[in-house]
């Protein structure tokens, strides 16, 4: 059995053919506006269709089906009109949240103008209110230092027992002198 090396035959021929050129960006771009185009011209369509199916159905409705369908459309509406204002609460939460600011209180906001007019929670109106809202402040909201007792660490500039084991007596009474004992003194340390 003889073993060939796994050259290619022809290297004259692949030197001479250049590899076929991916589409450009501006031939892209207009493959994507012409799809673009192509929806909206779809979707205006299906709204129009849609809207006239509509207005056929309604025209061959008996008044006793109009009936029951104007008292379906009328307990929808209230049955989003009690739960709507909850809905929109949770929401305004959730997006206070996210953005990391605080609400007003909810007796202040008019909660019937997050709502859409199917009902529905207008998120674009509750990003925009949760946007317009002040950040809060980096540092806290009044003095820190007021004077009520030792601010810092507990034992800052005082000695510890370790400290005393490796002074000598003389060391250890000028320590006293100046107060660097007084935690250890009282049990602090």
């Amino acid at each position: 059995m003889t073993e060939t090396p796994n050259t290619p035959a022809s290297t004259d021929s692949q030197t001479a053919e250049t590899p076929p050129q991916g589409p450009t960006v501006e031939s892209l771009q207009a493959e994507v506006e012409k799809w673009k185009s192509l929806s909206r011209t779809n979707e205006k369509r299906w709204n129009d269709a849609s809207s006239e199916l509509e207005r056929i159905r309604q025209e061959s409705m008996t008044d006793a089906e109009k009936a029951i369908e104007a008292a379906k459309a009328e307990a929808r509406n209230a049955a989003l009109a009690e739960v709507g204002t909850r809905l929109v609460d949770a929401e305004l939460r959730a997006q206070a949240a996210a953005a990391g600011v605080e609400l007003p209180s909810a007796d202040f906001l008019n909660m019937s103008r997050f709502l859409g007019s199917d009902g529905s929670v207008d998120t674009a109106a509750v990003t925009a209110f949760v946007s317009s809202l002040p950040k809060p402040a980096a540092g806290p909201a009044f003095r820190q230092d007021i004077g009520l007792g030792r601010q810092g660490e507990p034992a800052a500039g005082q000695l510890t027992r370790d400290d005393l084991s490796r002074m000598t007596p003389r060391e250890i009474n000028e320590a006293r002198k100046a107060g660097k004992l007084d935690a250890l003194l009282r049990g602090e340390i």
